[in-house]
This record gives C-alpha cells, structure tokens and sequence, in this order.
C-alpha cells in the first residue's frame, strides 16, 4: 500500500512570468509565495533533460486555499522556450477552472487586465444539480480559463 499522496501545484510555462502572474493576482486574487524562483544547476538539468536550462517564476496561492495547491508559473531562459499554439480540443491538459460569485464580473476584470473571451458564456440547467454559468477565457498569454458559477 502507498502512503499520503496529496496534489501540489499546476505549473504554466510564460513568455513573461511577471506579467502573467500579474494576471492571475490582478483577476482571481491569488497570492504570490515567496520567494520567487531562480533556478539554474546540474540537479534541474537533470530533472529537466535541457543542457545548462535556467528557469525563473513564482508560485501562487489560488483563491480559496492557503497552502496549496498553488499555481505555479515560470519562464525558461533565453533560449530553453518552445512555443506553441494552444487549442480548446489538443490532447493534454486543457485548461484550469475557477468557481467565481459572478462570471460576468470576472469576464470582464479578464478583459480589463489582457485576457480575452474565447467562447460564448452560457448559462445550462443540469437537472438536480443546478444551473451553470460558464465561459472560456484565454490569458494573455493564450493558456485556457474555465470561469464558471454553480447555482442551485
């Protein structure tokens, strides 16, 4: 049998780990943890498998929680960055989901602070369970937002 096993932390890969953690601070009030991360070494280029990698960020707690699980943000230096183009329907993780008193409040805090609206909010009545309120959102960078109100 195995022991505890208990989840710790999402990480997103930025362009601009300040300016998207920014984001995240700015919209859903998570907090940052110090200190920041400047992570360089033999051990990370191991655990990595990228020669001589360099990576700085943050982690920061998410709304409704005080130690975790966090969101992790960091940005690989200078040249460690692949990019790519994410989309709604590409295998792997998809996106992250935040339970919000207001979805149209928070939609619109997204927009201010350089998010955009990927799809129609809509609300949908699933009987006995209650009645969701929902968008997909992307980050400034592109990475994908579930802002989402259950109301029973």
């Amino acid at each position: 049998m195995s022991g505890k096993i208990k989840y710790t932390h999402t990480n997103i890969i930025a362009k601009d780990w300040r300016r998207l953690s920014q984001f995240y601070i700015n919209v859903f009030d998570c907090k940052p943890i110090y200190p920041e991360r400047d992570l360089s070494g033999e051990w990370i280029d191991k655990i990595t498998n990228i020669n001589n990698v360099s990576i700085r960020g943050i982690h920061l707690t998410l709304p409704g929680y005080e130690d975790g699980p966090t969101l992790e943000i960091f940005e690989y230096h200078p040249d460690n960055l692949k990019s790519f183009e994410p989309n709604i329907n590409q295998q792997g993780f998809g996106h992250i989901a935040f339970h919000v008193d207001s979805v149209e409040e928070i939609l619109s805090k997204l927009i201010k602070y350089g998010g955009t609206q990927f799809g129609e909010l809509v609300q949908k009545e699933y009987e006995g369970i209650g009645i969701l309120t929902v968008v997909y959102t992307k980050d400034p960078e592109g990475n994908f937002i579930e802002i989402q109100n259950w109301n029973k």
